[in-house]
């Protein structure tokens, strides 16, 4: 039986969000990332009008100001596109149960049981796009196949509010005149490998000798031949406890640069209280902990580690944090910059073995006091309530770190 499978991208996500929480930013190119202020960071996602005078994601502001000078800039909310994408999966799940996250802003979703009551796959994709507009005031390009990879190529295909259908019928005239660039899985580097075999359009990826196409890029040559080709039969996961990001992380370049274990603990600590609130207001643990450092010598790199058991507790990420850098720094130079991130997200739900060496009590009293503190600090500001620790320093003690990105999910999970 063949399957219809539709892939839901919500349009400019970010920008788009923020233009219904500043309607007068209508008509103005408008852009999320960064501080322009603190003259640091990129640009996440832009409006069309900017997309238009040429900014891209990944720019660096002052890059974006040079091509739009008249770009507006807005720091991003991370808990509040959470909160979008949650909605949005709440209008997916009264279409099918197999729903999976490609990151915050994009879902496949196989909903083949539906079609016998709801109508064929455009008659529900056009339904979806109708409440997304009407219920949370975005839109969706959504593409409709029958299987994932087609179905991302349809959602990238048309944009903004579209929906494109990639059929058996029509995908040979359609799909195949694409660039092999917009094929998922064809980065950079593996696109200009292929054109140097003359593979230019997904077409001739489809019709080249498989020996050839892995003597040059190895396995994964056979697997892009398998997507070009509409023979991708992997299932869309069944809703469950995988969280729709793969991380949320957060780091800061310091007031001041950083000397002794004190100074590293005391920011690490603060990074740690940011992600681990903001995991826990999203509902999710994280199960691998990631530090990143650069010295002032701009020396820079990350190690992680997974842990014993997920969590969101303030104090289990802070003193994963701390363990890595002790055991990866050796103190050549200062450090000007680190940051903490919580990866390989899932559910707050997600049940858990207990473990006899583990003292379950002392955890649900570190939770709850993470909870009144998370409480605290929303009704009062940061600054409210602080660890007596962190006052051994007042200057670092006053970073009141808010500034959030988050990582989507991978094709491949394994």
């Amino acid at each position: 039986m063949s399957r219809t499978i539709l892939h839901s991208d919500m349009n400019c996500f970010y920008a788009s969000v923020e233009m219904l929480h500043h309607p007068e930013l209508a008509g103005k190119p408008m852009a999320v990332g960064g501080d322009p202020e603190a003259r640091h960071g990129i640009v996440l996602t832009a409006n069309y009008i900017a997309k238009r005078a040429g900014v891209k994601t990944g720019m660096a502001l002052w890059q974006a100001r040079q091509v739009c000078p008249e770009i507006i800039f807005v720091p991003p909310r991370m808990d509040l596109y959470l909160r979008f994408s949650r909605m949005a999966q709440e209008i997916y799940s009264e279409y099918t149960d197999q729903r999976e996250p490609f990151g915050i802003d994009e879902s496949w979703l196989d909903v083949t049981a539906s079609t016998s009551v709801k109508g064929d796959g455009m008659k529900i994709a056009k339904e979806i796009s109708s409440r997304i507009k009407y219920e949370l005031g975005v839109t969706v390009s959504i593409g409709v196949s029958w299987n994932k990879i087609f179905a991302k190529l349809g959602s990238d295909y048309k944009k903004p509010d579209a929906i494109t259908e990639f059929s058996k019928d029509n995908y040979k005239d359609i799909a195949w005149k694409l660039p092999v660039g917009d094929l998922l899985m064809v980065g950079r580097s593996t696109e200009r490998t292929m054109k140097k075999l003359g593979i230019c359009t997904i077409g001739d990826l489809a019709g080249a000798e498989s020996s050839i196409l892995e003597t040059y890029l190895g396995k994964m040559g056979l697997v892009l031949h398998t997507f070009a080709n509409g023979w991708d039969e992997t299932p869309v996961s069944v809703e469950g406890y995988k969280a729709p990001i793969k991380s949320i992380g957060n780091s800061t370049t310091t007031p001041r640069d950083l000397v002794s274990e004190l100074d590293v603990k005391i920011i690490l600590m603060a990074l740690s209280e940011s992600v681990g609130a903001r995991l826990r207001e999203n509902g999710f643990q994280c199960r691998t902990v990631e530090i990143s450092i650069r010295d002032n010598g701009l020396y820079h790199f990350t190690r992680q580690c997974k842990l014993d058991r997920a969590s969101n507790l303030t104090e289990e990420i802070a003193r994963t944090a701390f363990e890595l850098f002790q055991k990866n720094y050796n103190w050549e130079h200062p450090i000007r910059s680190l940051g903490v991130r919580g990866c390989d997200l899932v559910s707050e739900e997600m049940p858990y073995q207990l473990d006899l060496f583990m003292d379950e009590t002392k955890r649900e009293k570190i939770k709850k006091m993470d909870q009144v503190v998370d409480e605290i600090r929303g009704r009062f500001g940061y600054q409210s309530i602080q660890r007596a620790f962190m006052y051994q320093d007042k200057i670092l003690a006053q970073l009141n770190a808010k500034e959030h990105t988050v990582h989507p999910q991978a094709y491949f999970h394994g």
